[in-house]
């Protein structure tokens, strides 16, 4: 049986400026789809895996996340206050000591719906603790809902990552969901930075890992890619 981290962690402070006008009134994590905020199917997910605490982070129209939250009573949630916004290292190094030292970390903005098996008990398999920092779960761009980029990663076939050179076109995108281990944040700086030049040590040193997803995935950072997630729940041409 596979050992799937207790804790996780869900990035929920960004300020969804390219989902504009819509987050001019309302925090990206609480947008709809198919009557359930993207952060309550984040988390819905993560309880679904056996998570019994997840930590959310809040920067931007905190008050309408926190009582969004209020709302659940399925596991334990604890809230990481950010006066001004830490970027995705920097949030998470924040909230280091509410979480275990293996812990998943989610973006309360990407949506995924599973192949046969759960893709979070797919990352805690291929997870080795004494041989990787982070295994992050890729999506291939052709099969992105509502993706329109040039992709993140090279992949080869033991799972090794390669960063996209800068005129390349690159088969797989990072889909906002991984597992990482608390020693990736060693040495790393203090206040606000991202979570990319800890990826790119990591790689470096032989440390992380990628797994393309098997299910369907979406991207709904723009009101474009939001329409046509949308319309695929709405046509039931996905299981929900």
């Amino acid at each position: 049986m596979i050992a799937t981290p207790k804790t996780a962690m869900v990035l929920a402070a960004g300020l969804g400026t390219r989902l504009r006008p819509i987050t001019q009134t309302l925090p990206k994590p609480l947008v709809e789809i198919a009557g359930r905020t993207l952060l309550d199917h984040a988390i819905d997910r993560l309880v679904g895996i056996g998570v019994t605490r997840v930590v959310v982070n809040l920067h931007y129209m905190p008050d309408l996340i926190e009582r969004q939250l209020g709302k659940r009573r399925d596991l334990e949630i604890r809230l990481s206050h950010e006066a001004e916004l830490l970027d995705t290292g920097g949030g998470i190094a924040q909230a280091l000591p509410l979480l275990d030292e293996r812990f998943y970390v989610v973006n309360a903005d990407v949506l995924w719906l599973d192949g046969k098996i759960p893709a979070l008990q797919r990352l805690a398999g291929a997870f080795e603790a004494g041989r990787h920092d982070a295994v992050l779960l890729l999506q291939r761009t052709t099969g992105a809902v509502g993706y329109e980029g040039k992709g993140d990663f090279m992949l080869d076939p033991l799972g090794a990552l390669r960063r996209r050179g800068e005129r390349e076109v690159a088969p797989h995108l990072f889909a906002g969901v991984e597992i990482l281990h608390r020693r990736l944040f060693d040495g790393a700086p203090p206040g606000a930075f991202s979570l990319n030049p800890l990826w790119n040590k990591a790689i470096e040193a032989g440390r992380i890992a990628g797994l393309v997803h098997d299910g369907e995935w979406f991207h709904v950072g723009t009101p474009a890619g939001l329409a046509i997630t949308r319309a695929r729940f709405e046509t039931h041409r996905v299981e929900r």
